[in-house]
C-alpha cells in the first residue's frame, strides 16, 4: 500500500480568482499538511509563469486512505 503524503496543485484563475483549473502539480511531496502549507509563499513565487492572469496554490493529501473504525458495538 502506497504511504498517504501530501502535494501542491498550482492553479490557474480568471480575474477575481473565478474558473480555477489546475495548471501543474510541483512534484514535491510533504509528509504533513502543515509542510504543504508552509512551501505555498516559496512555491507560488517560483510558478509565476502560469499564463492566468491569477494563479494559486492547494494541498491535497495522495496515496492510500485508511478508514478508521471505533470498537464494534455488542449486539444482543
Amino acid at each position: 500500500m502506497e504511504p498517504l503524503f501530501y502535494v501542491m496543485a498550482i492553479m490557474g484563475c480568471g480575474d477575481g480568482n473565478l474558473n480555477c483549473t489546475e495548471a501543474r502539480v510541483i512534484p514535491a511531496r510533504y509528509e504533513t499538511m502543515a509542510q504543504c502549507r508552509a512551501a505555498l509563499p516559496d512555491q507560488l513565487a517560483q510558478n509565476t509563469d502560469v499564463p492566468y492572469p491569477m494563479i494559486g496554490a492547494n494541498c491535497r493529501a495522495q496515496g492510500n486512505q485508511m478508514a478508521k473504525t471505533g470498537k464494534a458495538k455488542p449486539q444482543g
